[in-house]
């Protein structure tokens, strides 16, 4: 059921309706506070396994009350880019940021795609500019966009003249033969499918290379450089001379400057680079920023953005357009659990309906006066201080800013809403260009702190929308069919869990620091519930410690011969049968109208438990070894695959010497260990309740969800747990059953 809000020209705002959806929320939700008096009734009836269990199931419910306040008020919008044409005279000019960090982790044919699929979009092209940031910086992926543009010179007419909705060609040639007979298409989409071939044969080979040719010429620049200590490369692969709306957009490589004693702040810092960098050139008013391999899978993107930014009868509706992150060619049933689809549509679409989704650091359309630092309802400080446009700037505004006198004008223009500045070469501009992408150009500035991409965490996109949504803005999810953007998810188990373990240190990283969203909320402008659905995703890393204790509960129960279950006999025993049988009836409910299978649920809910005692712990580990300051945390890459075969083994888990299986082989090994001195009569003798069968049962659940640690100890190769884990997690498993049961033959 759905019920319209309002109805403005470019977008409608839709109210959702979940009746059953939220007698679940609250049917649960009772069940656990019911579950909380029940424990505290009866605690001094029972021991430590008792004790242990109500402040598990405590933290389990305060993340349950963040669950059902971040998606009971769900909210969609729907977008009618065919209408901007009617409303606006003339569209605006769109600044589009990608952004690479590693030629051997993400592919340049990767980024290829993307540009190529950007430069083909149905807007203007006199209207776009294309900024690609590499952070390796590397002559392939230099070479790849001088190619890659010579191809987009035919691929675009191509695309616009067929109506090809799938505009990045590893995708549109990769599926079967568009059913178009005529002999005209034939022979050009034969002739584009030769280009595309010939173009990706060329990356590969300079790739494989290292483009071993001389770095002469426009590859000068290249030379006796290091991957992070090099001068600032900036470069015009394409330029719209004529400001023609049918050719290509504007296409400009950046490797910004890297020194060694100068810290970079990894993606945010190439990120406020590109904000400058393009400040200086084209100093569009909207951008899109997007990882490198998310190519553009709706060719109307663009419009279906500017509907919900230039629709709005209010700015502040609209800080940043956020787009929900799909995959392509996503493994049968998600065993990896990183789709997220469930959580779009449930999750997603409820913090839509409070203040405004979350950034989630690719396929997001920003204001640029907003990430200058703008403030909704007032021009905002940064924006009254650059009144005077014309002569002499004071030292306030160099120090938000930085030392460049252009760049600083080309801010106050876009703080001040005023016409963009008039088109400039591009050539021209490069010296300049090169002054704000240094190194030390930040110092002393505001960058980082209260303008641009925010740092102090590996999400910087977390933490950046969080900036925007406590200087008072709201922002917007676009669902647009068909979907927006589709990229690669990981597809082997030691890239999953680096990402998740990036992701839960970052998210941690901001909930320790002085931003976290509860200070937010006391002194800025960031709404209660829009706090709470932002702890909501900041504790995922401290999650991992009542996760890990009550996976190990029944094992320790069943060594120690306790208990942390009522007995079957006892009406208590309902409310915990209740509540999981609750909780697997709503999951189900939540996967099978999402279009999803009963397998994928459970994949989801058994990664769900593997991130959480895993990944997520070692984050957890990584921000308190920085708070303690023996440590710092590093940003890792996440690989990118563009391939989806793998030989027949398609979501088959796998393994590497990683500690951050360690956790979760000890886990497993622990429950085998109590089922041997269980049913072997090794149980030590009972101080009150003795185990029973709840804790068996609970006992093989636990089993099951790390059911591919279980194949992992039999595995070989690369789906085998590595001999050093599995004797790392025994010696483990066996010191806890030394400490456990010695301490309680010491109570007997």
């Amino acid at each position: 059921m759905a019920k319209a809000i309002s109805s403005p020209n470019l977008y409608d705002k839709v109210a959702l309706k979940y009746p059953i959806h939220r007698a679940f929320d609250i049917t649960i939700l009772v069940l656990l506070i019911s579950l909380l008096v029940y424990r505290l009734l009866y605690i001094s009836n029972h021991g430590f396994a008792w004790l242990l269990a109500l402040l598990c199931e405590t933290c389990f419910t305060f993340t349950w009350v963040l669950t059902v306040s971040s998606k009971w008020n769900p909210v969609e919008y729907k977008t009618y880019p065919e209408r901007l044409s009617q409303k606006i005279q003339e569209l605006p000019p769109v600044d589009i940021f990608v952004t690479t960090a590693d030629p051997v982790l993400e592919p340049p044919i990767l980024t290829v795609n993307t540009v190529i699929s950007l430069l083909a979009v149905d807007y203007p092209a006199d209207k776009l500019a294309c900024y690609v940031s590499d952070d390796g910086c590397s002559p392939t992926t230099y070479y790849s966009l001088v190619e890659a543009s010579k191809f987009a010179k035919l691929w675009a007419p191509f695309c616009k003249k067929h109506n090809i909705q799938v505009r990045a060609p590893f995708r549109y040639f990769s599926s079967e033969v568009p059913l178009n007979n005529s002999s005209e298409f034939q022979q050009e989409y034969n002739k584009m499918k030769d280009e595309y071939e010939e173009l990706a044969s060329k990356i590969n080979d300079a790739d494989k290379k290292s483009i071993e040719r001389n770095l002469s010429g426009d590859f000068a620049a290249f030379s006796n450089i290091e991957g992070k200590n090099h001068p600032a490369i900036i470069k015009v692969v394409w330029e719209n001379k004529a400001g023609i709306s049918d050719e290509l957009p504007h296409l400009i490589y950046i490797s910004r400057e890297k020194r060694p004693k100068h810290p970079h702040h990894y993606k945010a810092g190439a990120m406020n680079v590109l904000t400058r960098v393009s400040g200086m050139m084209t100093n569009a008013p909207f951008m899109l920023n997007l990882d490198c391999d998310m190519f553009v899978n709706n060719p109307k993107i663009v419009c279906h953005a500017m509907c919900l930014l230039l629709g709005s009868r209010n700015e502040m509706e609209s800080g940043f357009v956020q787009f929900p992150q799909y995959f392509y060619d996503g493994l049968k049933d998600d065993p990896y659990g990183n789709q997220f689809e469930v959580w779009h549509k449930y999750i997603g679409n409820g913090i839509v309906g409070i203040q405004g989704p979350f950034y989630g650091g690719t396929g997001c359309f920003h204001r640029r006066k907003v990430i200058y630092g703008s403030c909704p309802r007032d021009v905002g400080i940064q924006a009254k201080s650059l009144t005077p446009v014309h002569g002499d700037l004071t030292e306030e505004q160099l120090k938000i800013f930085g030392n460049s006198k252009e760049f600083v004008r080309s801010a106050a223009h876009a703080l001040q809403g005023k016409a963009n500045m008039s088109p400039k070469i591009l050539p021209n501009l490069i010296e300049a260009a090169h002054e704000v992408a240094g190194c030390g150009y930040e110092y002393g500035t505001s960058w980082g702190k209260e303008v641009g991409w925010q740092y102090g965490s590996a999400t910087e996109d977390i933490l950046t929308g969080l900036k925007i949504h406590a200087r008072g803005w709201r922002s917007v999810l676009c669902t647009p069919d068909p979907r927006a953007f589709l990229g690669c998810a990981p597809r082997v188990g030691p890239i999953s869990m680096t990402q998740q373990k990036r992701w839960a240190t970052g998210l941690l990283e901001i909930l320790m620091s002085e931003r976290n969203p509860i200070i937010a909320t006391l002194t800025a402008r960031l709404q209660f519930r829009q706090c709470l659905a932002y702890l909501w995703i900041l504790i995922w890393g401290l999650r991992s410690i009542p996760e890990i204790c009550y996976a190990v509960l029944p094992a320790y129960c069943i060594i120690t011969n306790s208990s942390f279950l009522p007995k079957a006999h006892e009406p208590a025993m309902y409310i915990h049968v209740a509540l999981f049988l609750s909780y697997v009836i709503y999951g189900l409910l939540e996967y099978l109208e999402t279009g999803l299978s009963i397998r994928a649920w459970w994949n989801n809910q058994r990664m769900a438990r593997v991130n959480a005692t895993n990944a997520w712990l070692f984050g957890v580990i990584s921000v308190f070894l920085k708070i303690l300051r023996i440590s710092g945390t590093v940003f890792e890459v996440t690989q990118k695959d563009q391939s989806s075969n793998n030989g027949g083994d398609e979501g088959r888990f796998t393994f590497d010497a990683s500690p951050i299986f360690v956790p979760g082989t000890t886990i497993l090994l622990l429950q085998l260990t109590a089922f041997v001195m269980g049913f072997g009569g090794m149980q030590l003798p009972s101080v009150n309740d003795a185990s029973g069968l709840g804790e068996i049962l609970c006992s093989v659940l636990v089993v099951m969800c790390f059911w591919p640690f279980v194949k992992g100890l039999f595995g070989k190769g690369k789906y085998g747990i590595p001999l050093s884990t599995i004797c790392k997690s025994s010696l483990l498993s066996l010191s806890f059953v030394y400490l456990v049961t010695s301490t309680s033959m010491g109570q007997l």
